[in-house]
């Protein structure tokens, strides 16, 4: 593992620490200002770091228990001040209506290196569709 890929890996595991300890700040500090995000809830993309992070405390505020977070399957590819990576992400914990969830989704960064270090510019979250029902398919395990 090269010196990049290893501080990428620690990048990666400040990104689940700061959704676990629901750290906005700290999770708000891993993206460009100019992010792009396109997550698994409306819009299609949201557009810079002040709607992802209104995404995000819209998100955070409803888990009623710590957030679970697992990344498994991780694949880092890093060329010069660029870099992507992919991964299966598990999230798992309770919400304030009193469920228990725990699902996995597919997860893709793209970073970029500058004087700052690591920042994601671009953050992809999808789930797998049934295709013949129209149903998001939550329930797969790796």
């Amino acid at each position: 593992m090269t010196a990049s890929q290893s501080e990428l890996e620690a990048f990666l595991e400040s990104y689940s620490g700061a959704i676990r300890e629901k750290d906005i700040e700290r999770l708000m500090s891993l993206y460009s200002p100019d992010i792009v995000y396109f997550d698994v809830v409306p819009p299609l993309r949201y557009a810079g770091s002040d709607a992802v992070r209104r995404n995000f405390l819209r998100w955070l505020a409803t888990w009623e228990s710590p957030i679970g977070v697992e990344l498994r399957d991780r694949r880092i590819f890093i060329g010069g001040d660029v870099a992507t990576a992919h991964m299966l992400h598990r999230t798992s914990g309770t919400l304030k209506d009193g469920r228990a969830v725990d699902y996995w989704v597919r997860l893709t960064v793209c970073c970029q290196h500058s004087q700052r270090g690591w920042r994601i510019a671009h953050e992809h979250v999808s789930l797998p569709v049934d295709v013949a029902s129209g149903r998001i398919a939550m329930n797969l395990v790796p």
